[in-house]
């Protein structure tokens, strides 16, 4: 009998990493390892704040400071009627999100 040779060219000579469709197949999950990682790094060093068990009595006292502050500032009770109309969707919109009841 006699030996074929079998002709092999150079693209299955070549190692792994020398294929573009290599570097495409392993460099999307490898793309979102590193940003993972990049995630927790940050999520550890810059750690959110804590609030204030009495946020709420504060933020109440913040509004009543800022509404003595300024007196003649608009405020809904002093709008004239056009205003008003013109703030109707962002009111309706504000209320349907809150309640989920569409008037």
């Amino acid at each position: 009998m006699q030996e074929q040779k079998i002709n092999v060219d150079d693209s299955q000579k070549k190692a792994w990493w020398h294929h573009g469709y290599a570097w495409l197949a392993f460099g999307g999950p490898a793309a979102v390892v590193i940003a993972s990682l990049i995630t927790v790094y940050i999520a550890v060093s810059h750690r959110d704040p804590v609030i204030d068990e009495d946020y709420y009595q504060k933020g109440i006292d913040i509004n009543k400071t800022l509404a003595n502050q300024s007196p003649d500032a608009e405020t809904p009770q002093s709008l004239s009627a056009a205003q008003k109309n013109a703030l109707e969707p962002a009111m309706l919109a504000r209320n349907h999100a809150a309640t989920g009841v569409n008037k």
